[in-house]
């Protein structure tokens, strides 16, 4: 390719191009699977996914605590005592019991915390969006109280 054959090329190229933004989106016939293209989450859909966190967080905070299961009189469990007296009877495997437990009982913490984080934040959420809807509807009002119609609506932004 000659080096004016390559200028003529680029030249071309950015003649095509234009200088205002484009966005990519939806092809206008709906693919992608989408459907109709808005999110909509229903108040019921959300109580649900955090209802079901809840109980999640309850049962593994009941059934994943293996360095307080079978815990004797000194609050320690029966994981850590094993630990302990492995260790005093110099086994390698009392240690790495220790580390098991403290490892398993730092990643139970995560998933709990994770799991609460999920629930309070779709109750908050929830709250937050009944209460953002609120005020939009009274401020969105037509002059004699009724709702603003979305033609309406739609001429604002033009």
């Amino acid at each position: 390719m000659a080096w004016d054959e390559w200028e003529q090329l680029k030249a071309q190229a950015n003649e095509r191009q234009s200088t205002h933004m484009r966005l990519n989106q939806l092809a206008p016939d709906g693919g992608g699977g989408g459907g109709g293209g808005d999110l909509v989450v229903r108040q019921d859909d959300l109580g649900a996914v955090g209802h079901e966190a809840h109980i999640l967080y309850e049962d593994l905070h009941a059934g994943a605590d293996i360095a307080g299961a079978g815990a004797g009189k000194d609050g320690v469990g029966s994981t850590m005592q094993a630990a302990a007296t492995l260790k005093s009877h110099a086994f390698a495997t009392g240690t790495a019991l220790e580390t098991t437990v403290a490892i398993w009982t730092s990643q139970v913490k995560s998933v709990l915390q994770a799991c609460a984080h999920i629930s309070n934040h779709l109750d908050y959420s929830k709250k937050l969006h009944t209460e953002d809807d609120a005020k939009i509807g009274a401020v969105l009002s037509g002059r004699d109280g009724s709702a603003v119609s979305v033609s309406k609506l739609n001429e604002y932004f033009k």
